[in-house]
């Protein structure tokens, strides 16, 4: 069965992680996808060297891209980019709004020029307001959306991953394919802005609302969930680590049966409701932590799940490698990279009748002369108003 993306071309002028994320995607159903780098390459090409010779950022937000390195500060350059824009379906890029708007790159302006295009932009802050201009790396947006805020416990914390950099890269790609569905169906091309602000404030809401409209921020609370009880890690008895999740009253009780042994635990008025073992929840903890020591890792997760009380392990990084669902499932498979052969995870996109190519990681300036050619070609017998 055909890619889903298959025909679709992608420019993108790009570096770090948000719109090479949103990329990879693209390119993960399909799409042809040129990546315009500067001379030296994308500045994550550099960050590190541990995936035998390569970076991992760039590893894992590159694959199956073709590679094009050019000077915008050089006008040839800037001409072989404008052809290239020309010729493709979607143009997203994620350098400055002010760089944008100096090489005429800026979402509006190429959609004027180019009514079949979908032209996509992400940026620190968005267009308009005081902070248009500042510039914008993934921890400063986490600090500016709240993120450290409800993050750790008694010290504040960031998340662990690029957590502004996907999030503002996963709506660009959402905007994108909605784009090309509503131009398939109308033929109206779109220019498309996502803000990295926007975007984590947004998955930010729920805390959000929370604090907003109780008068008082939630405190951080590490390890447990802030709003529902018992929802967070204890130590079993081996030294390993368990998370252990109950949603209901009516799991708690269960969870009081098959795990704690006691069911008069279930209706004792201290933790009947959650509101209630919210209210004790030191007293309730420390009865699940005495019950655990008791426990054998085998015995604690029987009884978890005779009550079908969710729970899991607290994997590191190298026990995430190996997680057996992962690899009954088949979840990884060999890439190639400049520097040889990889093994990776494979993309999340599972849709019957398509299996995804999982394309090789580009050399910097590496790429099909003959695929650039045909984009070329394309732009000009296109022959777009202002091309």
């Amino acid at each position: 069965m055909t890619a889903p993306l298959a025909g679709i071309v992608v420019v993108a002028l790009e570096a770090a992680i948000s719109a090479p994320f949103a990329t990879r995607q693209l390119a993960d159903l399909g799409a042809t996808v040129i990546k315009v780098e500067r001379p030296e390459g994308d500045f994550a090409r550099h960050y590190d060297s541990v995936v035998q010779g390569e970076s991992a950022f760039f590893v894992w937000a590159n694959r199956g891209k073709q590679s094009v390195a050019l000077d915008v500060k050089d006008a040839d350059a800037v001409a072989t980019l404008r052809g290239l824009i020309a010729g493709a379906d979607v143009f997203i890029h994620n350098i400055s709004p002010a760089a944008a708007k100096r090489l005429g790159l800026d979402a509006a302006a190429l959609l004027a020029r180019h009514p079949h295009l979908i032209a996509a932009e992400i940026s620190g802050y968005g267009h308009g307001g005081p902070r248009t201009d500042d510039k914008a790396y993934d921890l400063a947006i986490q600090a500016e959306a709240g993120v450290f805020s409800v993050t750790g416990a008694e010290e504040m914390s960031k998340v662990g991953f690029s957590v502004a950099d996907i999030c503002a890269g996963m709506y660009a790609f959402s905007s994108i394919l909605a784009a090309l569905v509503r131009r398939e169906r109308t033929g109206e091309g779109a220019a498309i802005e996502v803000s990295m602000l926007d975007s984590l404030a947004e998955w930010m809401s729920a805390p959000l609302y929370n604090t907003v409209y109780s008068g008082a921020q939630a405190p951080r609370t590490g390890r447990r969930h802030h709003a529902i009880a018992p929802y967070g890690t204890f130590a079993l008895s081996d030294g390993s680590t368990i998370l252990i999740a109950v949603q209901s009253d009516g799991e708690w009780r269960s969870m009081a049966e098959h795990l704690m042994g006691d069911t008069g635990l279930g209706t004792d008025p201290r933790f009947a409701t959650n509101s209630d073992r919210l209210a004790n929840v030191d007293d309730l903890e420390a009865l699940i932590r005495e019950r655990l020591a008791s426990l054998s890792v085998d015995e604690a997760r029987a009884g978890l799940a005779a009550g079908r009380i969710a729970h899991a392990r607290v994997n590191d990084l190298q026990a995430l490698w190996r997680h057996e669902q992962l690899r009954a499932r088949d979840r990884f498979v060999e890439v190639q990279t400049p520097s040889g052969p990889v093994e990776l995870l494979r993309t999340p996109f599972d849709i019957s009748g398509w299996t995804p190519l999982d394309g090789p990681i580009p050399a910097l300036d590496e790429h099909d002369d003959d695929v650039l050619n045909a984009v070329l070609d394309r732009g000009t017998r296109r022959g777009d108003p202002g091309q």
